[in-house]
Parts: C-alpha cells; structure tokens; sequence
C-alpha cells in the first residue's frame, strides 16, 4: 500500500479491513531501475491483464476486474481507441462503452493498478489501429512519420487524454492507480519503411509523452530505440527467449503483450494455447531475464461490436483467454496462472533482490538462482526444454522435471511450483442452453434493400473510386453501377472482376449473378462469373464490402481498397474493359441511411412478411423476443445466415459471416454476444441484415454457463 507505515495498530485494521473489502491502491512515486519498477519506494513484481473498455460494457467492468483480481493480476492494462473518442474532428465521445474515466476508476476501486496505453495508434485488431478515418483526409499527412500535420493531431489528442485522467488524479504521482503510459504501438516493425524520418519520428514522441509530465514512466512496445526515459518492452508468446532485453542496463525487462491465445480470422481456426506453456514463458521471462511486468494479452478478449474489428477479424475476439468473450473463468488457464502468480509473490522479495546466476543441468536443462546477499533468500528455477521427462541434480538434490517444464523452488529447495503440472480440478467447458428458437413462420417480417442503378446514384468518376476515401468508414458497402451498351460478338462472355475489397456482390440487369470474396493473407480477390448479356442496354451493379478496416502497416493512408478492374471477357485475347467508363457511386445501403434497426425507424421502410425461401440479397429481417430468465450470459446462435451484420434494441452486436468457412469445413463463428444491458425483459427487437442466403427460421437464442468437468458442478455468471 505505497510504502507508507502505519504508526499505531488502529491504522493497521484499516488496513486490513481495505484489503477485505477491495478498497483501492493508492499510488505515489513511480521510477525503475535495472531490476524493476519501483512504487513509492517498492519493488515491485507486477502481473497484468488486457481488458479493453469498448469491448465490453459498464456493467460488465466490476466482474471482469474482480475476477482479473482474484486470478492474482495487479494491473489492469487497456488501449486508448481514437476513433471512438473522437469520431469527428473536435467532437469527443466519453459516454456508455467509451467511458474511460469511469473504467480506471473501477480498476482503481478494486485495489489494482492501470496502464495506460494511449498509442494513439493501436493496432489492437481493432479497425484502422484505431485511427479515426477523418484523419485520412488532411491536407498532407502522413500516419507516423516526422509529418507536421500527422504530429499536430497526435499530440493534440494525446494530451486531451492526459489532460483528463490528471482533472481526475488518476496518475500514481496523483495518488490514483496509472503507474504506466505507452506512446505509439509497435512501431519498431515499420520504422524502416520512413526511413530518417522513422527515427526522428520516436525521438519527437518520447519527448512529446515526456514533456506532457504525467509523473510516471512511458513506455514503447517492440522498440529497440526507444530514447530514454522510455522503457522499450516486449510483446509475443516467448520474451524470454525472444527479448534482447532493455536498450540500457538502467531500465527493467517489461513484457507488455504476453498473448494468451491469437486472434481469429474469418476463415481461420482458433488458436489454442496451453496454460502450460502460458506459464512456461512466464516462469523463464522472469528466471532467464529478470522479467518483473508480465502482461497478458488478453485476459479478457471481448466482443468487437458494430463494426469496430479490423480486416476479416471475427466479432469474437481472444475468446481462448483466462476470461472469454462473455466473461466466464476459463479452465484450467485462469486457475494455472494463478497459481503461478502466487508462487511468484512468494518469492518476490528474493527475485527482485537476489543475484543471479545460471548453470548447465543438462543438453536441455537449465538452473537460474536468485540468491540474497543478505537475508539469505534463496530461488531457483529449473528448466527442462526438453519433451521428455528428466531427472537432475541440484544442490546434491535428485529432481524430476516434467517435459517442457520449470519447477520453481522455494529457498532453492521445495517445489511450489512446476509449469506443466495442472490441477486436474481446474478444468471446465462451457455449456450453451438454448431457449429460444425463431421458427415461427409469421414472426419474421423483412425489407428488401434497394439495388441501386447508375441514374440512382448523384456520385459519379470515370475512374474506379477508392473505397474507403468514398465511405468515410461509414458502411461496410460502396456500389460501383455502370450501364453500356452490348455489341461483343462473343458467344460466352464472363464477368471479369478485380478487387481490393474482401467481398463482391455482381448483379446484372437486376438479377443476382455472384459473389467472391478474399480472405485475411492476401491482398485482393477475382471474380469470373458467365453471364448473359441482353441485346443493347445492359445494367452492372457491383457491391464491394469491407469486413473491417486494415489496422497495420507504414503508410496506413495511402492504401487502395475497392474494385480495381472490371471488364467482360470473350476470350484471352477478346475483352471489354469498362476502366474509363462512367461509374455511378453509392455508399452504403437504404436500410443504414434510414437506419432500420432502430424501433423509432421501422415505419421509414414498407416491411412484408417473410417467405421461407433464402436466397434474397440485401434483406433485412426484424423480430421481437423476450430476453432468457435469469443472468448467465446471452447469445445469439446464427449458424444458418450467410453474411452480415446483427441488431438488438437499435445496437449492433457485430457482423457475422458463417458462410466463409475453414479448412475444415466449419464456420469460423456462429454464436455472437449480445450483452445483457442490451436487453429488456420483454419486446426487445432483433434485426438481421443479410447479405445472401441466410435462414433466419432457423437462428436461436442461448444462455451460456460453464461447468465442472470433474465434479459437474455449474458456475453461473452472476456479473450483472
């Protein structure tokens, strides 16, 4: 509790009745050294977890952070999201999801510590890294470089940010929970591509983070040239294997992003990662590199709701984290780490202090020492890379090693310890309970979007427009319309398309003809789709969809998204390119302008009832439900739509695109999150944009709860 002493025994039951209580942790004086952060003159040996405001709701905060909390986490860590907070130039947004304030001070009720990542580039798979898109267009700019214009924006939001969270003492050096700050994200992967503009570029960030006198310590994430005061940290699966460590001997070993699982793609598979090899690193970041910040990345992953993930990214997001998307304790990972971390804060005190040494125990085997020169304290980690079992000596003692494994010892003698030893009642598996089906066949009305011809459209270039310059970020969609005139002697023609986008919708003359699309590893898509042209006038209506923004790369502003090439093809020789045609733009569908997913806008579009046939393009479908009984968490199962984007109550809970499966066979997700706050307990309104195909008879509701494996006992979450 910030160093301070207590003087008399009455100060001291405070104390511990705050502890019982969750009360929070006041902050004080921030520095570092060599070894570790020291707060109010404490070392510290500090585990955090990602948890990131947006991706979730208020009324989800208090539970996430008291179970990041009682899985022994001390920090919680977030991004800052630009584009939430200002999503026009000079109109800011601190309200509901995007209540940063409100969330810090949450972490700050509950006796944890905060880092504050403001970026305010993110990456983060969260759509353009963050950037809000207005900034596409000044005169000028160039993302995170030595640019004036870029810089001129950069700094004025980032001190808004620190403006605020000093207005309420938030920062350690005020007495509230923020021990740390980071200033751009990663950058050490493109810093090449700006050449000396790269480097000037760190240099002016640091000293502008520097210069805002926040009282604690900035930090930069995967930069070797991180300019002091800054401390350069480390993200990825293995940093103490992989991390050269600090660029001055007078700054700790940090690891920022310690990933707990890996994004999905749509697509792609999850990726599983074990708590075994969690901790495995862990264990040898803090042994082999003197690691005192651990941070996991994600401890809870959230929901990329509306249209707020990045390319081709699921709305799911780390779901495979100690916490998952609803916020439910994932087993045995959440328990395994806490484990560990009470086996570490054990021995804290001597790894902070004690002098290191390490030795051989065999080809693959390893002792690190921490030894006090006074006091005596003495631990040791002994590793074992190899996969089978080892048995080896220390300190004329016989110890078995399990693969892949270290075993922590306490005063270098008893294990507590070992990373690959699970406790076999720490497993559980989530259990889905339907209860709602949306079968009735006069439940469902629906609205056909209206499919736009060239004279319809008032945006028109003979050249093919950029996509995202035309949007704004505004929708998902841009239609390229274009009427000619067909006299091709072919017999055969084909409908040739090239694009930049990650989807392509072709009609012809007011009929479907096909779709393609991309996927998450490579840059754009063709489409060849045989077609039957009417004699004279013909009508080409192309809509190019966007699954998310791209979120990395130098030079963010200059990449081109949309159609690039459309042409009729008779044979390789014989085509019609329409290129210097005149194309009519429309961004966006009727439906999103008139927003129809709000209840007070239903009545701006004639509704029908909806037909049990499933192969309509761009319809929308509404419902009414009541919500489940009860307070586990909510979802929505759309295992039998296609490809677009759900509505509750006028809220959007994500795009969806079962359709796009991977090589397996199986959509990459099907069962979408809709908060409970988003609920009422009865009337509450679904609304469903399909993009092809999707059969809304047959989607259902669920509630999610977790049970014991071992014991079969049900945990119910009860955060709300």
């Amino acid at each position: 509790m910030g160093g301070r002493r207590w003087l008399y025994w009455g100060a001291v039951v405070i104390l511990i009745i705050i502890m019982i209580e969750g009360g929070h942790v006041e902050g004080g004086e921030v520095t570092y050294d060599g070894r570790s952060l020291i707060i109010d003159g404490q070392r510290k040996l500090l585990f955090s977890g990602s948890i990131h405001y947006p991706r979730s709701t208020p009324e989800m905060w208090p539970s996430l952070i008291s179970k990041a909390k009682e899985g022994g986490l001390d920090v919680i860590q977030t991004y800052v999201f630009w584009n939430l907070h200002e999503p026009q130039l000079g109109q800011y947004d601190f309200s509901g999801r995007n209540d940063l304030v409100g969330f810090i001070k949450e972490i700050e009720a509950q006796g944890l510590y905060a880092c504050l990542r403001i970026g305010p580039f993110i990456e983060g798979e969260w759509t353009y890294g963050g950037f809000p898109f207005w900034l596409h267009d000044i005169p000028g700019i160039v993302y995170r470089s030595d640019n004036e214009p870029f810089k001129f924006y950069m700094q004025n939001f980032t001190t808004k940010i620190v403006k605020m969270m000093k207005s309420e003492s938030l920062f350690a050096s005020q007495g509230g929970p923020i021990i740390l700050s980071q200033i751009e994200n990663e950058y050490g992967n493109i810093e090449a591509a700006f050449k000396k503009k790269g480097a000037s570029y760190v240099r002016w960030a640091a000293k502008m983070a520097v210069e805002l006198q926040t009282g604690v310590p900035w930090l930069m994430c995967k930069q070797i040239d991180a300019p002091d005061p800054l401390i350069n940290t480390c993200n990825g699966m293995m940093c103490g294997e992989t991390f050269s460590g600090p660029n001055s001997p007078n700054k700790p070993s940090l690891w920022t992003e310690n990933w707990t699982s890996f994004f999905q793609v749509y697509g792609g598979k999850p990726y599983i990662r074990s708590a075994e090899d969690i901790a495995f690193h862990v264990a040898l970041f803090i042994a082999r590199i003197n690691g005192s910040y651990i941070n996991y990345y994600m401890y809870h992953g959230g929901t990329n709701l509306g249209r707020t993930g990045a390319a081709y990214v699921t709305t799911s997001y780390y779901d495979q984290a100690p916490l998952d998307e609803y916020g439910l304790i994932r087993q045995p990972k959440w328990g395994h780490l806490k484990e560990l971390h009470a086996a570490m804060k054990q021995c804290s005190a001597t790894l902070l202090q004690g002098v290191r040494t390490n030795f051989s125990l065999g080809q693959y085997q390893e002792a690190y020492v921490f030894q006090e020169e006074t006091g005596g304290g003495c631990v040791a980690f002994l590793t074992n890379s190899d996969g089978h079992n080892v048995t080896v000596q220390f300190q004329n003692t016989s110890f078995e090693l399990l693969p892949k494994s270290i075993s922590i010892l306490r005063d270098c003698e008893t294990v507590i310890f070992n990373t690959a030893k699970v406790n076999t009642e720490q497993h559980n598996k989530r259990i889905l309970k339907r209860t709602q089906k949306f079968d009735s066949s006069d439940s469902w009305e629906e609205f056909n979007d209206v499919l736009p011809k060239i004279e319809d459209t008032s945006l028109e270039s003979n050249t093919f427009l950029e996509q995202m310059n035309t949007t704004k970020d505004k929708s998902d969609y841009l239609w390229y319309t274009l009427r000619f005139e067909h006299n091709l002697s072919c017999t055969k023609p084909v409908l040739h398309v090239e694009s930049f986008g990650h989807v392509a919708h072709a009609f012809l003359n007011n009929i479907y003809i096909g779709a393609a699309h991309g996927n998450h590893n490579v840059k754009g898509f063709t489409m060849d789709i045989p077609i039957m042209l009417n004699d004279g006038i013909n009508n080409i209506s192309i809509a190019s969809v966007m699954v998310g923004l791209p979120d990395s790369g130098a030079f963010l502003e200059r990449k081109f998204t949309g159609l690039r090439k459309v042409e009729i093809q008779c044979t390789e020789k014989e085509f019609y390119n329409f290129k210097n045609f005149t194309w009519g733009y429309q961004v966006g569908l009727l439906g999103e302008k008139l927003q129809i997913y709000r209840e007070e806008n239903l009545d701006n579009v004639e509704w029908k009832q909806s037909e049990t046939s499933i192969n309509r393009t761009f319809s929308w479908y509404k419902t009414f439900f009541d919500a489940p009984m009860g307070n586990d968490p909510v979802a929505l199962n759309l295992s039998t739509m296609g490809k677009g984007e759900a509505w509750v109550n006028g809220r959007s809970i994500g795009r969806y695109w079962v359709s796009f499966l991977d090589s397996n066979g199986n959509p990459s997700q099907t069962v979408y999150h809709i908060p409970r706050s988003f609920l009422r307990t009865s009337g509450n309104l679904l609304v469903l944009l399909e993009e092809i195909g999707g059969n809304p008879f047959q989607i259902f509701l669920n509630t999610v709860s977790i049970i014991n494996v071992r014991e079969d006992v049900t945990y119910y979450h009860l955060s709300q």
